[in-house]
């Protein structure tokens, strides 16, 4: 089996993703990967900056095609989930007719999409979530998740406008915020709804500590890159999303 090269959408402020991501991945049993980034101009979390990195997206297509990718990630929740309902779709669509032109048939994920496409697998209905955004957007990812279907009863927004900050919140604040989440009726938490956040240190044991599964945009995005791949939904001590004996990877 050859290496499966995994192509990723970042903001130029962004670094966790590109270590969580070859963290997770590097876990599988049966396959190899190698990742391939490519950047958008973005330092603040902000409406004005979402939207100015946004429109950097063709260019970073057209770098990461060049690169044969297997698989495109468009690693920025938040600047999906801020647009409105639906983006995630229109978005990961374009994308892969733009790849497609280029004679590409590469697996078109984003971040956005993919943790909706994880919290329908695991069949959670309500949900509790942590993240680091400035109030205004956290609500449009409230927002945003809720017209999916899927209800939020709880939520923190650590408000972090800085994206360098974001990556180096500490795991104990993190958890904090956790912690003062209301449970009741919940039947998951994402406990970090941004692929900046560092999280996965955090995962298997916020889901050990509070009894109900927890997942991140970073193991929403792992999840859904595998099964995109056809590959065995099996990482260890990553929270249930990723283990093999999960409703997840055996859903239709």
């Amino acid at each position: 089996m050859g290496i499966h090269r995994i192509g990723l959408v970042v903001p130029s402020s962004n670094v966790t993703v590109e270590t969580e991501m070859p963290a997770l991945l590097g876990r599988h049993t049966d396959a190899e990967f190698s990742f391939h980034s490519s950047r958008m101009r973005m330092q603040s979390v902000s409406p004005e900056q979402l939207r100015a990195m946004n429109a950097q997206r063709e260019r970073c297509i057209l770098e990461l095609g060049d690169a044969g990718v297997d698989g495109i990630l468009y690693a920025c929740l938040v600047a999906l989930m801020s647009v409105g309902p639906g983006e995630h779709q229109r978005v990961e669509g374009l994308v892969a007719e733009q790849l497609a032109t280029g004679g590409s048939d590469a697996i078109v994920r984003s971040s956005a999409g993919t943790l909706v496409e994880a919290l329908r697998a695991i069949h959670a209905k309500r949900i509790v979530l942590v993240t680091p955004y400035m109030r205004p957007l956290a609500e449009q990812v409230v927002a945003y998740i809720e017209a999916e279907g899927i209800q939020v009863t709880d939520w923190r927004a650590l408000e972090v406008a800085d994206n360098a900050e974001v990556g180096c919140i500490p795991g104990e604040r993190v958890m904090e915020a956790a912690r003062s989440l209301d449970l009741t009726g919940a039947d998951a938490m994402v406990i970090s709804a941004c692929v900046q956040m560092p999280s996965l240190d955090l995962v298997q044991s916020a889901e050990d500590e509070f009894g109900l599964p927890v997942l991140s945009a970073a193991t929403a995005g792992a999840y859904s890159l595998l099964r995109g791949l056809d590959l065995p939904v099996d990482l260890p001590g990553a929270g249930s999303l990723l283990r093999a004996d999960s409703p997840a990877t055996t859903h239709s």
